[in-house]
């Protein structure tokens, strides 16, 4: 595909984008796959020098990305959507090298991509303004008056490993959409990925000339475009503590940040408990527990405590670890030995203070397993920071007040959710979670692509999702016609 693979060595080679040039560097790094150690990608390995150049050809190339037909933009969407679709086993293949996520979950992610791209294209239809009513106080007086949308020039993105295509698409697709320039410094754990994706907007016959650049790097790239004067967005997924470096660090600009979470739910005694193990064994481990949404805490009636426990436990040791290329595996390894290593910590610190595995917990061929901890108490570590592993907790509360006030303390605010049979409580959950969303009778890991996504707290600010990425990624311009 596109000639990306190097001839001698078969391994794919990600180019830098400075706008719409390709480019490459001889100072370049590896990427090696989580599961087997193989060298499966390389990158050009960029500095702040290559990151200024992209932004100034971004910012050169604004106007013209400003004055392009909504046409124009909506047809390179639809053609990049048609593409990526043709290639979608390719796709899912470098998304199963990079990260090692299972084959069945990458070819889930594409199809993903495409639907967000394709939102994207839908939405653009509703970029408008409205007009407003100058009369309506005494002081005012009858005109014409309006308000338009407009797009904000140039936007930085930077996205995370754990969804290194659709997370990328949730950005550039509405940033370029809307009409903006973008420069993209993609995870260095999944370079070929990002750059696969950016040579479709490249290369499409709609795409609009030097819009989209793509850089690579760690911190000197991406502390190069946050401090930047250039662009007038940022836009980020990833950990509290870089996403506080960028506030500290962006200046006068708009910022938008998809940081940590903790999400729990409730388990009440009018619940489906068959249906709630299930869910919550999904939620718990998928991705290997990498998502920002992934379920961690678990808070169960004490009435059917142990009853869900048992479920739980034998949900948990159904799932398939193992190979990402084998079709019927539901978890593969973590991102890297740092994080595996982290996760055998977490379980450790937890057993010394009094919790029990009941699933899981020792690492099997290198692979840290789906884990549940159970006897877990408010004062452990592992129910009060971010895991970002495959790690659930147990906890059992007398009532749904006790559960939602143990919910709600804690840092983060991304999703929650609860499985009741009980109206009353299910109207009342809604009002009572301090968080960006909540779903009920399922998971907090449940996200359609069309939703607006977004947390409170630790969690972050702004919202993505297709039509409210729009209005992060434009300006309101008020006019008013005497």
């Amino acid at each position: 595909m596109f000639g990306i693979f190097d001839s001698k060595s078969n391994v794919a080679e990600a180019k830098i984008f400075f706008g719409s040039t390709e480019a490459t560097k001889t100072l370049r790094t590896e990427r090696k796959s989580p599961y087997d150690g193989t060298i499966v990608s390389t990158a050009p390995l960029c500095d702040a020098d290559d990151t200024t150049k992209a932004l100034h050809i971004a910012k050169d190339a604004s106007k013209t990305a400003a004055a392009s037909p909504l046409s124009q933009r909506i047809l390179w969407l639809e053609d990049v959507v048609r593409r990526l679709t043709e290639e979608k086993e390719n796709f899912a293949m470098m998304l199963s090298k990079e990260v090692a996520k299972p084959i069945t979950f990458s070819r889930i992610e594409v199809e993903r991509c495409a639907e967000t791209i394709k939102l994207t294209a839908l939405e653009l239809a509703n970029l408008h303004g409205e007009t407003i009513p100058t009369d309506i106080m005494p002081s005012g007086k009858k005109t014409m008056a309006y308000f338009k949308r407009e797009p904000v020039g140039v936007v930085a993105c930077i996205t995370p490993f754990n969804f290194p295509l659709n997370l990328v698409a949730h950005k550039i697709a509405p940033a370029l959409g809307a009409g903006n320039t973008v420069v993209l410094k993609p995870t260095p754990e999944a370079p070929m990925t990002a750059y696969m994706l950016a040579k479709l907007f490249v290369d499409s016959e709609y795409a609009v000339k030097d819009a989209l650049s793509v850089v690579y790097g760690d911190a000197e790239v991406g502390s190069t475009l946050v401090k930047s004067p250039i662009p007038r967005v940022i836009s980020f997924t990833g950990s509290v503590p870089v996403g506080k470096i960028i506030m500290s660090q962006a200046g006068i600009k708009k910022v938008s940040l998809e940081l940590g979470g903790n999400a729990a739910t409730y388990i009440d005694k009018s619940a489906d408990l068959e249906l709630a193990a299930a869910r919550c064994a999904y939620g718990a481990f998928y991705n290997s527990g990498q998502v920002c949404i992934s379920l961690q805490r678990i808070y169960v009636h004490e009435e059917v405590y142990e009853v869900f426990a048992e479920l739980l436990a034998k949900e948990t040791k159904k799932l398939k670890v193992g190979s990402p290329y084998e079709e019927d595996t539901f978890m593969g390894p973590l991102i890297d030995e740092e994080s595996r290593h982290r996760a055998k910590s977490w379980v450790a610190s937890a057993k010394n203070e009094g919790a029990k595995v009941v699933a899981g917990g020792e690492e099997v061929e290198g692979i840290f397993p789906p884990t549940v901890m159970a006897d877990v108490t408010d004062e452990m570590k592992i129910i009060c920071e971010e895991v970002f592993a495959p790690i659930v907790s147990l906890v059992a509360v007398p009532d749904y007040e006790t559960a939602v006030k143990k919910m709600n303390d804690s840092p983060y605010g991304l999703q929650f959710s609860i499985f009741t049979n009980d109206l009353k409580m299910t109207q009342c959950f809604i009002d009572d979670a301090a968080c960006g969303g909540v779903v009920i009778n399922d998971i907090p890991t449940l996200r359609f692509d069309v939703q607006p996504y977004g947390g409170s707290k630790l969690s972050g600010v702004g919202r993505e999702g297709p039509r409210w990425a729009l209005e992060e990624f434009t300006e309101i311009k008020s006019v008013v016609i005497c």
